[in-house]
């Protein structure tokens, strides 16, 4: 163990001490412990870790600060592991010097409009665990490749400016597990994925909320953008996810690349949240293979759900409701349009104002193909529990729909239009 203080770091807030903690990683015995106190940066703190061999930073249980008063990371862990986790692409000297870097128990501030908190570079096994981050533009940031990733107990708070709190920025990465954390106020993303290639993402148990922004247009608790590279084979699990509305926002959003086949984004199952207070809570777009179950939304904006160019998709056993206590202009609903393979089976949707006069429904289906409705109650819709509209291939079965107030809105409980705008099928 090295107490940076052995090696001219004073932790009083006021004096530079990038000099002494760069010290401290190259001469000191691999495990850094911060005592309780301030620490100024004014350039990150960059381990190269094939010359510091196997590394902790640790900052008694958040007893110690890192103030990061210029741009870019306070810490950045850079390795050289350029293969996968296979056991046997390892060449030794990876595994004897960069294997599992571990940050824990600091709180990282931002100081600086660029600053940021962690950045993780080519590396193999790094665990970040306990840490407080926040005013920082991206809280974890994640380059190039890396294997094996775990951020378990953080609490990413408070970002500065279009803040992202989790950023995965043009990562190739297996295997990466979000777990337990608090992720909230980064306007732009709470966790977002862009142009990364990604296999085995796990977001679970896991408060993430009010990563919004009303000025400015797309924004999401969760973003994940593969219409640059891929990402698939995750799981989305008993996260609480909540914002406010705002343009284009949405509590989880995940889209591909525009492919006939809408591969690039998929493989995922989203089960077991609250999801809820946005725009839409969850937006699909050109996505393939994703369960969507056993989640509770309330308070959508536009939609509860929307799935837009999509295949092969399961929506089952999820409650849509408004919670009496919440006040605001709620629709909610479910919105598909130019999909196929697409299942709607064992929901509740309650009071959806989803539609319109002439068209449009609490489920509201356009342009898609092989479609199954299957045991939902559509209960209290403004206008239709089910409109079809040009679909083929579609069927709504073993239904409740009904419109119990006293003064009953609803039109149809089932319409079907064909493609030349006529109505085909109505039900009173």
């Amino acid at each position: 163990m090295t107490n940076v203080r052995d090696f001219g770091a004073v932790g009083d807030g006021r004096a530079d001490e990038t000099k002494a903690l760069r010290h401290a990683v190259e001469q000191g015995g691999g495990q850094l412990d911060f005592p309780r106190g301030t620490y100024r940066l004014t350039a990150p703190l960059e381990i190269d870790l094939d010359r510091s061999g196997p590394i902790a930073l640790c900052g008694q249980g958040g007893t110690a600060r890192l103030v990061m008063d210029g741009p870019g990371p306070a810490v950045r862990l850079v390795g050289n592991h350029g293969k996968s986790a296979d056991p046997t692409s390892f060449e030794p000297r990876v595994w004897q010097h960069q294997r599992m870097p571990t940050v824990s128990g600091l709180e990282i501030v931002g100081n600086h409009d660029q600053a940021d908190g962690i950045e993780i570079e080519g590396t193999m096994q790094p665990t970040l665990q306990g840490i407080l981050i926040r005013r920082c533009r991206y809280g974890v940031r994640l380059v190039k490749r890396n294997r094996n990733v775990l951020l378990a107990d953080l609490h990413i708070y408070d970002g500065r400016g279009p803040a992202i709190g989790v950023y995965f920025d043009g990562v190739n990465i297996h295997q990466a597990i979000i777990t337990g954390c608090h992720i909230s106020y980064c306007k732009h993303a709470g966790i977002k994925i862009a142009r990364s290639e990604i296999r085995n993402l796990q977001i679970t148990g896991c408060d993430i909320e009010y990563n919004f922004d009303p000025g400015n247009p797309d924004s999401a608790d969760v973003w994940i953008d593969a219409r640059e590279a891929t990402v698939r084979e995750g799981t989305i699990a008993s996260n609480t996810i909540q914002a406010k509305g705002s343009p284009r926002g949405a509590n989880i959003r995940i889209e591909g690349a525009e492919r006939d086949d809408s591969g690039g984004a998929g493989l995922w199952n989203i089960t077991g949240n609250v999801l809820q207070d946005q725009q839409v809570n969850v937006w699909l777009r050109y996505c393939r293979g994703i369960t969507l179950t056993g989640n509770t939304f309330a308070s959508a904006y536009e939609r509860s759900i929307v799935l837009e160019q999509c295949r092969d998709i399961v929506i089952g056993s999820n409650v849509i409701d408004h919670n009496p206590d919440y006040k605001g202009p709620t629709i909610d609903g479910i919105k598909v349009v130019k999909s196929a393979g697409i299942n709607l089976q064992n929901l509740i949707l309650d009071g959806s104002q989803a539609g319109g006069p002439d068209e449009g429904g609490a489920i509201e289906v356009v342009d898609s193909s092989e479609i199954l409705i299957l045991g939902c109650q559509v209960l209290d819709p403004e206008f239709r529990g089910v409109d079809l509209r040009n679909c083929r291939n579609a069927k709504v079965s073993a239904c409740n729909i009904v419109d119990r107030r006293a003064r009953p809105t609803m039109r149809e409980p089932v319409r079907i239009v064909d493609g030349n705008g006529k109505v085909v099928a109505a039900s009173d």
